[in-house]
């Protein structure tokens, strides 16, 4: 006769205390588990449920030992979250907190009496990406959509022609030329393309050099709050997409390129009328593959 015997389990209480800040979303509950789905700061966890602004909530568990994690969604999970360690045991755990405000951890939910000092440190690291993250919304969240208008009226030539600025250089068509955008580190305009160049330093935060080129890009992306596609050429990864412009009534097609230099992040943008750009898209690609860094 086969015997099997059942995991001895105990009762996980976690109460989210009411507060104004975070009130209107909910968090969510995971827990330390190698048979999960998710991945929070190279834990893999299962999630338990979610909590509402002065929600309590009851979860059963096993007595293994495990961390359990509160975080507010998928995009943010990594830098707003709060963890709080379980010992081994069979007694029942009653855990509370509340989100806190702090812009730069995205107001995260803060469990109490939780000092530890692996706590205090993953606390800090959350912050500090997330001060990250504050400064690329602010400089990325205005770029999307705003310069159609500025076309002008020239013949594109193919002669090659290099032009650079603070240590990076691009080579476009010879009837490129430089012109001044408030907010930009460079412009150049042709009669069809008009590329704008944004420059992120690493020394406007700490910790920003450590981000990769991959994860910078997929910070534009959630700094912006859509789901484009993450497309690459070569050593270039770009997104592209179509613009109604309402102040002419023009579609306007972008391909945004993202790049890792020596002291800096870099976006670079090319823009065109929605019926230019596939006669352009070649062209567009070979000029975002000649971007180098000195």
């Amino acid at each position: 006769i086969n015997r099997f015997v059942g995991v001895n389990m105990r009762n996980l209480t976690v109460k989210r205390t009411k507060s104004f800040v975070a009130c209107l979303g909910k968090m969510r509950v995971y827990i330390e588990d190698i048979g999960g789905d998710t991945v929070i700061n190279n834990v893999t966890c299962r999630k338990l449920g979610t909590l509402k602004n002065g929600e309590e909530k009851h979860f059963l568990i096993d007595e293994e030992e495990a961390k359990v994690f509160v975080v507010a969604d998928s995009f943010t999970k990594n830098y707003c979250n709060d963890f709080y360690q379980l010992e081994a045991g069979n007694e029942d755990i009653r855990l509370s907190g509340k989100n806190e405000f702090n812009p730069a951890t995205g107001n995260a939910f803060r469990f109490d009496n939780n000092n530890s000092s692996e706590v205090a440190a993953n606390r800090k690291r959350g912050e500090n990406k997330g001060v990250i993250v504050l400064i690329v919304s602010m400089v990325i969240g205005s770029l999307i959509g705003t310069v159609g208008v500025h076309l002008v009226d020239r013949i594109l030539s193919s002669r090659p022609e290099e032009y650079s600025v603070s240590g990076m250089t691009i080579t476009l068509d010879k009837d490129f030329e430089t012109s001044d955008f408030e907010g930009y580190e460079a412009a150049f305009v042709s009669d069809e393309v008009l590329v704008l160049v944004t420059r992120e330093g690493f020394s406007l935060a700490e910790g920003l050099e450590d981000l990769t080129r991959d994860e910078y890009a997929d910070l534009v992306l959630v700094n912006n709050g859509v789901d484009f596609e993450l497309k690459y050429y070569g050593d270039v990864v770009f997104f592209e997409y179509e613009y109604l412009n309402s102040e002419d009534g023009a579609y306007y097609d972008y391909a945004i390129c993202m790049y890792k230099g020596t002291d800096a992040f870099w976006l670079i943008q090319f823009a065109t009328r929605a019926e230019d750009y596939a006669d352009n898209r070649s062209d567009i690609l070979k000029w975002a593959s000649s971007v180098r860094f000195d």
